[in-house]
């Protein structure tokens, strides 16, 4: 799965690791489309960048330039056909550049830092300068083009894309980030509002620090399953004392800074954006396993600035990267629409069309959303929707989960929290990130694998008497306590479907994967109590005092069918996606000792509820 997804990001050559099966690529005239050039591209501060460019044969005349930034590797090769992907850019004509960041691959510079920053000052150098320079120096020396580039990419080529906005060439008339991010702290890749996203950034922080020249990194695991391995692993400090001994800086860097410090504050890249000027197509993916949230905040950052309505936004039912694909299905969940190439041929490449040949018309919309439940496209000129109303659904002491506020002294339910046995975030055996495709649909994963455990509670609706149709952002508020003085609480927003959606399946093994009374989550989160008041300063709880926990769900457009169910799930361990919160306050969680993890009890009050965005 690594190397699908090296081959898809960098070279782009193929689905991105988020597609259901390998790509199918389309023949062509000839074993070769496209020429093959390399160069090596100068910075501001005289470090070369390796670039391929691949001119399509046989099309005369200038044509614009399609660039793409990655730290996973380019192309050795003329691809000998065009990828399904690829085919509407390469019908309407493109030169296609693909470039290695400073420090991968074939690129000077170095050691790859990973960094967001955006620098200031003279002489400076970041992504988003390294950008200008490969634009100015492509537009003058790669003949013909027309003087218009276009940047696009899907999870790090989608950040690059999107960086290259805090200092735009003027040659730059159209990007689209795709899975971007903007705060390593705060969500996407590295942590979840302050927890450390453990599993991932074990292996892909590792993958591309560990070596220049490969994204494989150290291989660490002798156990069948990873969830085993990691909770015998230690603390993350221990893995990497163990394991990494100082090779994957990246990830000692998020053991010294804990807290929303300055470290982090100062990668915020987005806060280097000013008007909005250069149009912009933003794409995320509702059940997005890796960069669920950039996305949106990117647009939502655009648009404050945007008076030529140029920031755009589309989203749908996808995984990582899967609307490179057909992407007609939701994990294990057949919707029959091509969504990812409906999003391909009418949305991307018109984009593209529009602002770099001057062809077709303006994309007029403000979001564009494949809406999962009645799977559908929905057009929204403006959002949020007007006709939104925030909804509270109330978590009750009985299981129960209604829009009926609870009374004020209808109590809590209780479980035991106990860090030596975590909630898998998955089913178990677990493998590593890439090893398999189980990675890319978990978000989707039936729930029901964990109902039974006693430290996870579950609160279910009556049957639904219509469809519930949810557009907009979702939250969520715990009113909850822990016996302990540090704690996590997970909160999931699921669809329970009928009993009777299918007709049950009877080949072998196949009646555990059917459909009826599957458990689906539509939004869930994390959020670590030491910073409920405090990002930038971690804080003891008070055991047993009743506290609000807010939970910001994100954006979902989504129908709970009629004759469905809503479910919420609350647990305090998300294993090991999540690293595992000790339960005890210690100044740096990600060093805390064996003695540090403890047993809590922790309790579920009334007023708690999920807060829904329900269109009238």
């Amino acid at each position: 799965m690594r190397h699908w997804l090296v081959t898809v990001a960098l070279a782009a050559l193929a689905a991105p690791l988020a597609a259901a099966t390998p790509p199918q690529l389309t023949p062509t005239a000839t074993d070769a489309p496209f020429t093959f050039e390399e160069a090596m591209i100068p910075m501001r501060d005289g470090v070369k960048l390796h670039t391929v460019i691949l001119r399509p044969k046989g099309v005369a005349g200038p044509l614009p330039i399609l660039f793409q930034r990655s730290p996973y590797g380019s192309p050795d090769a003329a691809p000998g056909r065009v990828p399904n992907s690829w085919a509407p850019l390469v019908r309407d004509g493109y030169i296609f550049v693909f470039q290695d960041m400073r420090g991968r691959f074939k690129s000077e510079g170095g050691p790859f830092t990973l960094s967001t920053e955006v620098k200031t000052g003279k002489g400076a150098v970041d992504e988003a300068t390294d950008a200008y320079d490969s634009i100015d120096w492509l537009v003058k020396n790669v003949r013909p083009n027309n003087g218009k580039v276009g940047m696009w990419g899907v999870s790090y080529p989608g950040f690059t894309a999107a960086i290259a906005l805090a200092k735009p060439h003027p040659a730059l008339k159209a990007t689209s980030p795709q899975a971007a991010w903007i705060d390593y702290w705060k969500n996407d890749d590295l942590h979840r509002w302050g927890a450390m996203r453990l599993t991932y950034a074990s292996d892909w922080v590792n993958g591309l620090q560990a070596d220049k020249t490969n994204n494989e990194g150290i291989d660490l695991y002798d156990r069948y399953d990873t969830y085993d391995w990691f909770l015998h692993a230690g603390s993350p400090d221990e893995i990497e004392k163990k394991y990494f001994q100082g090779r994957v800086p990246r990830y000692r860097e998020m053991i010294e800074h804990p807290d929303y410090d300055e470290h982090w504050k100062k990668q915020v890249w987005s806060n280097a954006l000013g008007k909005t000027t250069v149009p912009t197509l933003n794409v995320a993916g509702y059940w997005d396993q890796e960069d669920p949230w950039g996305s949106w905040k990117i647009w939502e950052k655009q648009r404050a600035n945007d008076p030529n309505k140029l920031a755009l936004m589309v989203a749908g039912p996808w995984a990582h990267g899967v609307w490179q694909s057909p992407a007609n299905s939701l994990g294990r969940i057949p919707f029959g629409v091509d969504s990812g190439t409906q999003f391909i041929e009418q949305i991307e490449a018109p984009f593209f069309a529009y602002w770099l040949h001057g062809t077709g018309t303006k994309p007029d919309f403000a979001l564009k959303s494949f809406q999962s439940g009645s799977w559908q496209w929905k057009t929204y000129q403006t959002y949020p929707l007007a006709n939104a109303q925030a909804t509270s659904l109330y978590l009750h002491a009985d299981g129960a989960l209604s829009f009926t506020a609870p009374a004020a002294d209808e109590g809590c339910r209780d479980y035991v929290s106990d860090p030596a046995r975590p909630v898998p975030f998955r089913p178990r055996p677990m493998s590593a990130t890439y090893a398999t495709p189980d990675w890319r649909w978990w978000e989707a994963e039936d729930q029901r694998f964990v109902d039974d455990r006693p430290d996870v509670l579950s609160y279910v609706s009556a049957p639904l008497e219509n469809d519930l149709t949810v557009t907009g952002e979702v939250t969520a508020k715990l009113m909850a306590s822990t016996s302990g003085t540090d704690s996590d609480f997970v909160v999931k927003l699921i669809d329970v479907f009928p009993e009777n959606y299918e007709k049950a399946p009877t080949a072998l093994g196949a009646y555990a994967k059917g459909l009826n009374g599957y458990e689906l989550p539509i939004a869930m989160e994390i959020r670590r109590g030491r910073y409920l008041k405090s990002f930038e300063q971690a804080m003891p709880l008070v055991p047993d005092q009743v506290t609000a926990w807010d939970f910001p769900l994100r954006d979902h457009d989504h129908v709970f069918k009629k004759g469905h169910r809503i479910m919420v799930q609350v647990q305090s361990s998300w294993f090991p996606v999540i690293d595992r919160n000790p339960q005890t306050f210690v100044p740096n969680i990600y060093k805390a000792k064996p003695e540090d993890y403890r047993k809590a009890t922790q309790r579920v009050c009334a007023g708690s509820a999920v807060t829904l965005p329900v269109v009238k």
